[in-house]
């Protein structure tokens, strides 16, 4: 029997992760996929002697390109450069490709789709949305029955380890910060997570493949969660609920879809809620099962590695024929996208020495909230449901008054 070659571009994090889990169950890999499967090239710049693979190590990725004997090919190097024209440059020799990296599915998705499907291979990104968690794969076959009208969750854990130290241990965000970097949670450089870029990738991803066109990360209008206080976690949390940063996309009674990242007040019926840590957990709504909920760690080493390992299995099995359903059309501008500020929704407010009478004079009956300590002066509230163009309009009412403003997370209605 013949045996698949693979090659692993990238040796940090999540590549030693793969090459320790693909040598670890190498046998019951190898039989669920059918095929004898062996590594090839590891493709690393940094010195790997203090490793048990410095004979699989190459600096050049013409070595992987060149060797016919290569068929998969599992990117895990990140970011766009050099990752992008690796990538493509194997799919055009005919080799399928799998990859956990999101920037480059979000930005580069139909177009690597495409190529993969004009040379005979396969593009797989299992790794890139969920992490540990399978959700492309069941989004594209296992509730393809389904019309799916959201997709909405938690799609990062730093944000949420964050958030859930300022609820919990009443952290301000900067020590809930800290401590997360403290832990491995968070990068040095923490702005991809804190601002919401990680997970507006991955609703990119998301949003591409259930609804068929590209979603690009400009596209969506996108918030992250340093703004949010103790105080703001304080409200949430005798609300009932709890703020988390949800990334979200659904098809609107017009027929565009409505992608967001934004922090939101989540209400303590629904799971959402109750998911804390560093795990994440996604709702997929349709037609025919309701909802659907996904949860797991949506990071680390073994975790993704897990995912980016099922992947190299699929493309070991697929015989060069990628999937039809795992796809979506490019676009050339964003005429499907919704526009943010038309959505209903409820609001969180947070004021000081604006009155209770000023607030009902103004935004109707809402529902006033209460914390521990709370100053004389300051009022917290709920609105009605309320375009958010028509929200912006009524809180300049009260310009520099307003200490924090939040999006409530709406159940989806089937």
């Amino acid at each position: 029997m013949s045996v698949i070659k693979i090659a692993v571009l990238g040796f940090g994090i999540v590549g030693s992760g793969t090459v320790e889990l693909f040598y670890r169950n190498r046998e019951s890999i190898c039989k669920k996929a059918g095929k004898e499967l062996d590594i090839k090239y590891i493709l690393e710049i940094r010195d790997m002697s203090d490793t048990e693979y410095t004979d699989k190590q190459t600096t050049d990725i013409n070595d992987i390109l060149d060797d016919d004997e290569v068929t998969i090919v599992a990117e895990l190097i990140g970011g766009i450069k050099p990752a992008y024209s690796f990538v493509k440059s194997c799919l055009e020799r005919g080799k399928s490709v799998v990859t956990s990296n999101k920037e480059l599915v979000a930005e580069k998705g139909a177009e690597l789709i495409k190529t993969a499907k004009q040379n005979n291979c396969c593009f797989y990104f299992e790794a890139s949305a969920g992490g540990a968690i399978p959700l492309i794969r069941p989004l594209h076959q296992c509730l393809a029955g389904n019309e799916i009208t959201s997709v909405a969750g938690i799609l990062n854990g730093t944000t949420n380890f964050i958030l859930t130290k300022m609820i919990n241990d009443r952290m301000d965000f900067n020590s809930a910060l800290k401590l997360a970097q403290e832990l491995g949670y968070s990068e040095k450089d923490p702005v991809a997570d804190i601002e919401g870029h990680d997970a507006c990738r991955k609703i990119c991803i998301i949003a591409s493949l259930v609804f068929g066109r590209h979603v690009y990360p400009e596209y969506v209008h996108c918030e992250g969660i340093a703004k949010i206080t103790a105080e703001d976690a304080a409200y949430a949390e005798n609300w009932g609920g709890a703020i988390k940063l949800i990334g979200s996309v659904k098809k609107t009674s017009s027929g565009k879809i409505l992608p967001l990242v934004r922090p939101a007040f989540v209400c303590g019926g629904n799971q959402l809620s109750n998911i804390n840590d560093v795990f994440n957990g996604i709702m997929v709504y349709g037609d025919a099962v309701d909802e659907v909920m996904f949860y797991g760690r949506g990071a680390g080493k073994m975790p993704t590695a897990s995912a980016v390992m099922s992947d190299i299995i699929d493309a070991a099995k697929s015989n060069g024929i990628p999937p039809v359903s795992l796809t979506w059309e490019d676009t050339a501008d964003s005429s499907h996208i919704a526009d943010y500020k038309d959505d209903i929704t409820s609001f969180y407010v947070r004021t000081s020495k604006v009155s209770k009478q000023q607030i009902i004079n103004t935004f109707g009956d809402v529902e006033f909230l209460s914390r521990n300590d709370m100053p004389a002066d300051e009022n917290a509230f709920i609105t009605k449901p309320i375009t958010e163009r028509k929200f912006d309009v009524k809180l300049e009412r009260f310009s520099r008054k307003i200490l924090s403003s939040i999006r409530v997370f709406e159940q989806i209605e089937i």
